[in-house]
Parts: C-alpha cells; structure tokens; sequence
C-alpha cells in the first residue's frame, strides 16, 4: 500500500526499502545503535515495514510487529534529521495507524523520549508497561 503527499510517499512494500539507509538511520538511534545489518533485515521481513520516501530516496522507516487481530507493537520509528520538523514523522505516523491490516488492532510502544510526539495519536503511558505507552 502507498500513500503519496506532493514528492513523498509511505510504503509498505518492503522490496522499496533501502536496508543500507534503515541501517544508518537505526544506528544514529539510542535503541538500535548496535544492531547488526542482517538482525535488522530480518526484523524488517517478520513485520510490516514501512519506508518514507523523498522521490525514490529513503529518509525514513518504521515497523510493526503485529498479529493483525488484536494487537500491534510500534517499533523503529526514525527520520533523516535532515528531514525533521517538517510533518514527515506525524504523516509516516497517521499512514501506519490507518493500515487497513491494523488500523483496528491496539497499538503499544516503548519510548525514552518522545512521549509528547505520541501522545498526539492518543497513546496513553500506562504504570503497568516500563517506559511504554499505548492506545486504547
């Protein structure tokens, strides 16, 4: 599935995505800073992945982990700095909630510091998930 805004687009298709992009956006990341090439490749082929993309250009990625039922877990979320603050992160975001596969699952996510940037898609932080939030 695709979704296209001017020069953008959000993607689900994984044959798209850059791994050698995913991998340098995720290694200037605190949580995947030191997650191998081929740990990443095969996350990104046991979930759907989504690529953001500048033309044919990759500048940003996420995944999600989900059974497609009931539950799914939001998970390397990053955009090329070079790309921040411009809505990129918030539309990546509004096309993955919307994914006709998981848009009616319960989305959960683990964040250190980004919690007012998700607290726009109603995730909610919750006592009984360690640094984690959810939508209910």
């Amino acid at each position: 599935m695709n979704w296209n805004k001017g020069n953008f687009m959000v993607s689900d298709d994984i044959s798209l995505i850059d791994l050698d992009t995913v991998f340098y956006l995720l290694s200037n990341t605190y949580w995947a800073a030191d997650r191998k090439k081929e740990i990443i490749e095969k996350s990104m082929k046991n979930s759907i992945s989504f690529g953001l993309y500048d033309n044919q250009k990759q500048i940003g990625f996420a995944r999600v982990v989900t059974d497609k039922a009931v539950f799914s877990w939001l998970l390397d979320v990053v955009i090329n700095e070079n790309y921040r603050r411009n809505g990129l992160g918030y539309w990546l975001m509004e096309c993955i909630l919307q994914h006709p596969e998981i848009k009616y699952t319960r989305f959960a996510l683990a964040t250190e510091d980004a919690h007012d940037f998700y607290k726009k898609f109603k995730f909610k932080e919750r006592e009984s998930m360690a640094r984690g939030l959810v939508i209910d």
